[in-house]
């Protein structure tokens, strides 16, 4: 985009890299300053439109009446589309994602915002592209997006558009009559501002209102609004980037040109202008393989199901009690009722741990198996019990007990706080 400068370069004969250009690959993320600026730039969106928004994120019922959530749209999820995600599901608002790649809707999903599907032929969805960017869209899937947009609109409170196309201008996804659809108070926050803007009525490096109460926010400094964070997070990737160009971890340079990462980032070397880079030999995202489309069951069809795995449930939960019943009054036959009485309170201890850990969250599994692995040592109370022997070799096998089963309490209890402290907000 600057043919004079890198001509100028090239006369020098400098090696010039340009921090933009590192490739969006799982080994050079540590030096991604693109991606870096674009996350402070997702959070700060989300922030100004909070500053120009005249209402709660979060729902909420108050005695003056009841507050309703705000409901975000996010356009691109990218590095900053993400970042406006996470930022605006954490502060309660009900959000809306669209992507131009279907192999994002998993990740939108999972941060706990819904993902906007088109009416549209999957076999014809295009937009996915090398290199973690999106590629200008067929005519047909962009009539779609927009019918889309079109909408959304009227519902929407806070819209942020991230949509970026490298070496083009910015696509025009929000056009003047979705502005005009809005509520007044809305907010547009266009991160592609300095590109031209992905809103019609964006102006650079301005905050507007419109006639119908709708602000639009066009600043193309995000990342300087944030200056502490921003200096924090380029200075460790300039770091980093130091750190592959000196492999020896003597001060000295060695500019690999066969390196993926040092080969992309690069834009002149020994008198030769080197841009644009090679395509990387690793893909940034992987295709999606196309899912199967699951068949809507009517709700006859559902009730029937439903009814079906209810009775083949009962029928497994009869036979294995019936089986077990069984197995019991063998053993009751022929084993001393001492024996009996200890078999019962076993099976009781097994079907109510069963039940316990049953109905235990997944994600708090490994905090279970830690608390556990503490609450196993209740064996110290035999090894106590021993500690009064009169043999001298027996106490010192209780004390070396004592000891290990007091380190695996002590140390079970305090890796379970420390994983439960994970789950809280600090």
């Amino acid at each position: 985009q600057n043919p004079e400068l890198l001509e100028a370069v090239k006369e020098q004969g400098a090696t010039v890299l340009a921090m933009d250009m590192v490739p969006r690959i799982s080994r050079a993320q540590k030096m991604d300053a693109l991606s870096s600026m674009a996350n402070i730039a997702g959070y700060r969106a989300v922030i100004e439109a909070g500053n120009n928004f005249g209402r709660f994120f979060t729902g909420q019922v108050t005695a003056a009446g009841k507050v309703p959530p705000a409901k975000v749209l996010v356009v691109g999820a990218g590095v900053a589309g993400l970042a406006a995600i996470g930022t605006s599901v954490s502060l309660g608002a009900i959000v809306n994602a669209f992507d131009v790649r279907p192999e994002v809707a998993e990740q939108i999903e999972s941060m706990g915002a819904n993902f906007v599907f088109l009416d549209f032929a999957e076999a014809q969805t295009d937009g996915a592209a090398t290199g973690g960017y999106a590629a200008p869209s067929s005519p047909e899937f962009r009539e779609a997006q927009l019918k889309k947009f079109r909408e959304l609109a009227p519902e929407m409170d806070i819209v942020i558009t991230t949509a970026l196309i490298p070496g083009r201008p910015a696509p025009k996804l929000w056009t003047e009559d979705m502005v005009k659809l809005m509520k007044p108070g809305s907010v547009i926050v266009d991160l592609a501002a300095e590109r031209g803007g992905n809103c019609d009525l964006t102006v650079p490096d301005q905050k507007i209102v419109t006639d119908n109460g709708v602000t639009v926010v066009g600043y193309t400094d995000f990342p300087s609004r944030m200056a502490a964070q921003a200096s924090t997070l380029y200075s460790t990737n300039i770091r980093h980037m130091l750190t592959d160009l000196t492999p020896k971890k003597d001060g000295v340079i060695l500019h690999n040109m066969e390196d993926d990462v040092i080969r992309g980032a690069t834009v002149a070397h020994v008198g030769a202008v080197t841009y644009p880079p090679p395509p990387p030999k690793i893909a940034a995202i992987a295709a999606a393989k196309p899912k199967e489309k699951v068949k809507e069951l009517t709700p006859e069809e559902r009730r029937a199901q439903e009814t079906a795995a209810f009775k083949a449930q009962t029928r497994n939960q009869v036979g294995l009690l019936v089986i077990g019943g069984g197995l019991m009054l063998l053993a009751g036959l022929y084993a001393p009722a001492s024996f009996m009485s200890h078999f019962i309170v076993f099976v009781l201890s097994v079907f109510v741990g069963f039940q316990v850990i049953w109905n235990v969250s997944h994600s708090l599994h490994t905090p279970l198996m830690a608390v556990t692995n503490a609450i196993s040592s209740i064996i110290i109370l035999g090894a106590l019990m021993q500690i009064g022997s009169g043999n001298w070799l027996v106490v010192i096998l209780a004390a070396l007990s004592v000891f290990m089963a007091g380190i695996n309490i002590f140390g079970g209890f305090m890796v379970t706080r420390r994983m439960l402290a994970m789950f809280q907000k600090s």
